[in-house]
Order: structure tokens, then C-alpha cells, then sequence
């Protein structure tokens, strides 16, 4: 099943959920879950959450306001990598906290907005994408977060990769991105 338009209700329970999600999974685990890659050049789950602390601070509300202003200039490129300077020195129960205080506002905020079908029909100008619009924002957003989450469970399973020994056949997840 595809749907091309938005229903913010079931955007919004989605991004209010992320947070309990991603906190489930990996407050109180041992560092090998947290700290865990895919390989060189990959992002631990510590690395993804303070990834989402840095798009709750500045890109998704950013450029609702963005494009609800009126604004024709393209947005401000987000710095997808900022946490690995962001995040330095920082635990993972701090990331998390954060994370859950930001996206608490972001929803907030969203929903005070109260928008009709006709605010997500207007558009802004994405610095790659050209012309966007406020639903495809939302929606971005929203699988932006599952897209991480997916991330975050695919990374922690490849630490037992070698463990499972032959359930490795039938552990699909294993398989996507390989090392």
C-alpha cells in the first residue's frame, strides 16, 4: 500500500512515538549496541540519535516555518554530520533526553500550527530538490524516523552476525548493507 498524500494525525503518531521508541531500544544497553557500525564509514546508534537531535534543532520545524512564511529562497542546507562534533562528549542518556524534549516541542508546535490540506500544498525551495512541498516535508519526516529506527535495530543485529551461525540464512536483516 503507497498513498501520496499526507494525513498529519498519522504523521503526527508517528513522530511522537520515535523518541520512546529509539529510547526503548538502546537506554541501558552495554556500550557493543550503542556503539556498534556497519563498517568504516557507517553510524553507530549513538551516531543516530545525535543525528536526530540535530534535525529536531534544525531542519524539519525550520522549514515548515520556511515554507509557511512565504519565503522563496531555498533552505538552509542541513549539515547531516554535525553530531559527530555536536554530540562530542555527551552521553547517550543525555542525546536521548534531548531528543525527546526537542521532538515534545516539534510536535507541539506542528500541531498548533493547525494546518489545512491547502498548507500542505504550499511549497519551499530545497537547496538539491528544487520545489517541495509542506506535506512531502512532513513526510519525509516522518520516514526519516523510521528509515533511522530500521538503522538502529539493523546495526545492533550485525553485532551477532557471526554468532547466529547458520540462522544467518533466514536473519534478512543481515543482509541489507552489507559490511
Amino acid at each position: 500500500m503507497t498513498r501520496e498524500d499526507l494525513r498529519l494525525e498519522e504523521a503526527v503518531a508517528v513522530l511522537e512515538r520515535t523518541p520512546a521508541v529509539v529510547s526503548a531500544l538502546l537506554d541501558g544497553v552495554p556500550e557493543v549496541w550503542v556503539r556498534a557500525t556497519e563498517g568504516e564509514g557507517t553510524w553507530s546508534p549513538y551516531d543516530v540519535v545525535g543525528h536526530l537531535v540535530g534535525g529536531e534543532r534544525t531542519d524539519w520545524m525550520e522549514r515548515a516555518r520556511h515554507i509557511l512564511s512565504g519565503d522563496s529562497r531555498p533552505f538552509t542546507p542541513f549539515n547531516r554530520t554535525a553530531m559527530f562534533d555536536e554530540s562530542e562528549g555527551k552521553t547517550l542518556g543525555e542525546l536521548l533526553a534531548t531528543f525527546a524534549e526537542l521532538r515534545g516541542r516539534n510536535v507541539a508546535e506542528l500541531l498548533e500550527l493547525s494546518l489545512g490540506s491547502g498548507d500542505l500544498e504550499r511549497t519551499g525551495r530545497h537547496p538539491d530538490f528544487g520545489e517541495v512541498t509542506l506535506g512531502q516535508l512532513l513526510a519525509a519526516w516522518v520516514v526519516h524516523d523510521l528509515d533511522h529506527v530500521a538503522q538502529i535495530a539493523r546495526t545492533m543485529a550485525k553485532v551477532y552476525t557471526d554468532a547466529v551461525g547458520p540462522w544467518a540464512a533466514y536473519l534478512s536483516i543481515l543482509r541489507d548493507r552489507q559490511r
